[in-house]
């Protein structure tokens, strides 16, 4: 290999968990000159650590320290507020970089695919995320929070995240990082009951131990789980006696034990309900009224632990449904997409020109967009990490084509033509600075920017300010 070969340039499309962990593995190795772009669509870097971790969780937040560790490195640069497929396109990335990975993670939600799930009131809980952490696509939503009942259907992490915020002391979210429009909703809200929905049972829970102890933990709100079902069904039983990993053990044994408490006494309620699923929103003058629910059976199917309806129902009253049964990919101009799977088509992230067909050379894919919404934020490191050694193994056998345009400073001229109000991450670093000092104004940890012009424009004003 010559030393010509060994210089590689890539670019990062998406600046959430999964890209920062792809661009920290490619500067890590010591035999190739690895030069990273990285652009993202928003002026705002992070991704969901920004714009859908829970404003309570800054704990969780704090990894942004390691992704700027990575972003300090002189062979790295950050382009906000640069989106492909409006302001440049994949062929032209094709000519500025060896290599692109993707890493663009899942945008949009799954439906429920149930009668009357168009009615208002009805919403993808990514919606309500989006909406309480302020992020640009979601903060002019309107949430009906004048309702007593809100239904919140699936039992993952975020399901427990939207509902902890549901039922939490507003002055115990003002202090957060939350946005101020949501702060204020939710001091009017009249909710009073939260029904979590799961379709299978508790050792099916998709929740940690940490996440509903969080809920049991809550002040004003007691966690309410019927003792029939709390208990393993026969299908469950059995897959128990083979043993099961740690944390299903917490949270089966967590949830039998609040079972027995019955229904406690204070104001608000979080109902946890197993194998349940709705069949049907119901609707009156246009807004929900209710959710129609059809108890399940469990039985087991090839090592997987399965559910159908037993045409048992039941009708709970509700003014909102939220809907968290998984994210789903959003397709990108120029980029291969699986309609089914709602994901980049690949192998072992390499990226296929269609499900099934042949590998796209040069074209990498990280993260939800590449396995699909699974894992934690960690998850996504080794993740990361495999695609990369990849893309690297096919750097050094020479199957990746250099690109035309391998002057960086080139391709910066080339970007700010397309996109003149760049944001780099020093000017990222800018108007951090200024949400935290709005914060620190409020009593907050920061006040975050919801709209992009008023990014661009503070970030404009503060600049003109110091020079």
């Amino acid at each position: 290999m010559t030393e010509n070969q060994k210089k590689l340039r890539v670019v990062v499309v998406g600046s959430g968990p999964s890209g920062f962990y792809a661009a920290e593995a490619l500067l890590k190795d010591k035999e190739i000159d690895a030069r990273i772009d990285m652009i993202d669509r928003l002026p705002t870097p992070f991704g969901l650590v920004r714009g859908g971790v829970a404003p309570d969780h800054q704990k969780i937040k704090s990894v942004v320290k390691v992704y700027e560790r990575t972003a300090s490195d002189p062979r790295f640069r950050f382009f906000g507020n640069v989106m492909l497929g409006r302001d440049l396109q994949v062929e032209d990335l094709k000519r500025h970089y060896d290599a692109i990975v993707y890493a663009v993670g899942c945008e949009s939600d799954r439906n429920l695919g149930i009668p009357g799930e168009d009615l208002a009131g009805s919403y993808a809980a990514t919606e309500f995320v989006g909406w309480y952490n302020g992020h640009p696509d979601h903060r002019r939503k309107e949430f009906n929070l004048d309702c007593e009942r809100v239904a919140v259907v699936g039992i993952g992490n975020v399901a427990i995240d939207v509902t902890r915020v549901l039922v939490k002391s507003p002055e115990a979210l003002a202090t957060t990082d939350m946005a101020d429009h949501a702060v204020e909703a939710l001091r009017r809200s009249k909710v009073k009951e939260v029904y979590l929905l799961g379709r299978r049972g508790p050792l099916q829970s998709a929740f940690s131990p940490k996440e509903i102890a969080e809920i049991d933990e809550l002040a004003d709100s007691d966690l309410v789980i019927l003792p029939e079902e709390a208990e393993l069904d026969a299908a469950s039983q059995a897959a128990w006696d083979k043993g099961v990993d740690a944390n299903e053990k917490k949270n089966v044994e967590f949830l039998q034990e609040v079972a027995k408490r019955g229904e406690g006494t204070k104001d608000r309620k979080v109902r946890l309900r197993f194998c349940a699923s709705p069949v049907e929103i119901l609707g009156e003058d246009g807004r929900i009224r209710a959710v129609k629910i059809e108890k399940n059976e469990l039985y087991e199917d090839g090592g997987r632990i399965k559910c159908r309806g037993t045409g048992t129902f039941e009708t709970l009253e509700v003014g909102m449904v939220l809907r968290s049964v998984g994210y789903f990919g959003v397709k990108i101009p120029g980029v291969p997409f699986d309609e089914k799977a709602g994901r980049i088509p690949n192998e072992a992230g390499r990226v296929l020109a269609a499900p099934g067909g042949a590998v796209s050379s040069g074209e990498y894919v990280v993260g939800w967009s590449k396995r699909g919404p699974s894992g934690l934020i960690g998850t996504n490191r080794a993740d990361s990490q495999a695609t990369v050694e990849n893309l690297l193994a096919d750097f050094r056998a020479g199957a990746i084509k250099p690109c035309a345009v391998p002057c960086s400073d080139e391709t910066e001229k080339f970007l700010l033509a397309k996109q003149p109000r760049l944001v780099r991450f020093e000017d990222w670093k800018i108007l951090d600075a200024v949400e935290i000092k709005r914060g620190e104004d409020k009593g907050k940890i920061r006040e975050k920017f919801t709209d992009i012009e008023e990014m661009l424009q503070a970030l404009e004003g503060a600049k003109a300010a110091a020079s």
